[in-house]
């Protein structure tokens, strides 16, 4: 029997929830109702064989990326390659660090596609994609951690801003990472954009060879990871704060590099307990009521329950 994506509208009838294998969607458009109802219907529509096309391509997007051209096809594969790229010069990284991006934002854009919006977010795990007419905006709640989430302040993102994606990336999240970070979330101009980023920012949060970071390679936790023999962390005991600082100053000094090349525009950086802000992140207020949280719990519903747009 031919697998079936799941469809149905979470308990308030206003949010859509879209589900294959492991890519879990929560989608919300504002409008008149019968360009929401169309943007949905494209929403459906479009994510049908989305894991499919992934699949298809999927030993060549857990290879290592190269900078300038690429041999995938798809055109989410082709977008993932393109967030990835800028990256792959200097370090390791595979298109698979912009899979949930990516299809956040294939899948907003053929709502936008399909009807005028007002608004719309596409959530894919944490990794929002978001859609703002002239004169719209969102808030964006930050949250210290992904698998245990409490708001730790929030931003404001209107039209007239070039974001149009968030991210988290960290330990704790449904990747594997290779530092310490709690939880690096990213404000980039796509989603794509501000997944690859929160992987490369959320990796610099580290202290090498530290005896309190407990680390194993990535294939024996995942035998197809596309880590391969890579060390990740598993767990990080107590730091002292001298320690803190310094994996935050590590992530920060990333961060300021992305920020200068224009590759994002906001970060903010959790560990243990401490924060750092940099770029459009620093006008973070604090436990303001959000509209949207750029990461959640695993649970649906638990996880939309945090969204109040």
């Amino acid at each position: 029997m031919a697998r079936v994506p799941q469809v149905r509208f979470l308990a308030d009838g206003r949010r859509l929830h879209l589900q294959d294998g492991p890519i879990d969607l929560v989608i919300q458009a504002f409008g008149a109702d019968y360009h929401v109802e169309a943007a949905y219907a494209a929403a459906v529509k479009r994510f049908a064989g989305v894991l499919d096309e992934l699949c298809v391509e999927l030993a060549d997007l857990r290879r290592p990326a190269r900078a300038g051209e690429t041999a995938l096809n798809g055109h989410i594969a082709r977008r993932m390659h393109e967030a990835v790229a800028p990256f792959a010069a200097a370090q390791f990284i595979t298109p698979m660090a912009a899979v949930a991006g990516a299809v956040a934002e294939e899948i907003l854009t053929a709502m936008t596609q399909a009807a005028p919006l007002a608004r719309a977010y596409v959530n894919n795990g944490g990794d929002i994609a978001l859609h703002l007419a002239p004169g719209q905006r969102f808030t964006v709640g930050l949250v210290d951690r992904p698998d245990a989430p409490a708001l730790i302040g929030s931003a404001t993102i209107d039209a007239q801003q070039p974001v149009r994606g968030v991210a988290t990336s960290g330990r704790r999240g449904r990747s594997f990472s290779l530092g310490i970070a709690d939880a690096v979330t990213i404000l980039a101009a796509t989603a794509a954009q501000a997944d690859a980023a929160a992987t490369i920012v959320a990796n610099a949060v580290d202290l090498p060879g530290h005896p309190a970071v407990v680390r194993a390679p990535a294939c024996e936790l995942q035998p197809d990871s596309d880590l391969g023999d890579r060390l990740v962390t598993r767990d990080v005991a107590s730091l002292a704060s001298f320690d803190v600082d310094a994996a935050l100053d590590a992530g920060v000094a990333m961060a300021e590099r992305l920020l200068a090349r224009g590759l994002i525009h906001g970060v903010a950086l959790r560990l243990q307990g401490a924060t750092r802000l940099a770029g459009i992140a620093t006008a973070l207020s604090g436990h303001s009521a959000p509209a949207l949280v750029a990461s959640a719990p695993t649970d649906s519903d638990h996880q939309e329950s945090l969204i109040n747009a």
